[in-house]
């Protein structure tokens, strides 16, 4: 099957199959006589494999262990599980980030008077260094001998 049919069939794009060719995730194809690129269903199924692992947030190197891991019989089920659950931990400290960053977003947001005023403290803080700002400090009194 020549590349359109290939990405039909595995629901990855042809400029992906063309990039994992190229990261060697997938083999090289078998060229036709014209030139153009011959899939096997094999291949496809080696492309569905990839697309899934990437919908799971799997980068290349996890992908590639993976691949190898799945193309040898004799392996251990303990390094597949070992893979998945190192990756649930890193997928869950990304959550936590997250969650941090949309509480910080919607406590700035929550300061935000929204009005026509210039004043947004959305702004000030993407300005900061990453430090909270320091809350205002009260107004000063004059004391009555000075004015």
């Amino acid at each position: 099957m020549n590349i359109g049919q290939a990405s039909k069939a595995s629901g990855v794009s042809a400029k992906m199959i063309r990039y994992y060719e190229q990261e060697g995730l997938i083999p090289p194809a078998a060229r036709s006589l014209s030139g153009y690129r011959a899939y096997t269903e094999q291949d496809v199924q080696r492309l569905r494999f990839i697309r899934r692992a990437r919908d799971l947030g799997f980068q290349m190197d996890g992908i590639r262990e993976l691949l190898a891991l799945w193309s040898d019989r004799s392996r251990h089920s303990s390094e597949v599980k070992r893979l998945a659950l190192d990756h649930v931990e890193r997928l869950e400290a990304r959550m936590r980030e997250l969650r941090s960053m949309a509480d910080t977003l919607r406590t700035l947001a929550d300061c935000c008077a929204g009005d026509d005023r210039p004043d947004c403290p959305i702004l000030a803080d993407l300005g900061q260094d990453g430090t909270p700002p320091a809350p205002p400090s009260p107004p000063r009194l004059r004391s009555p001998r000075a004015a």
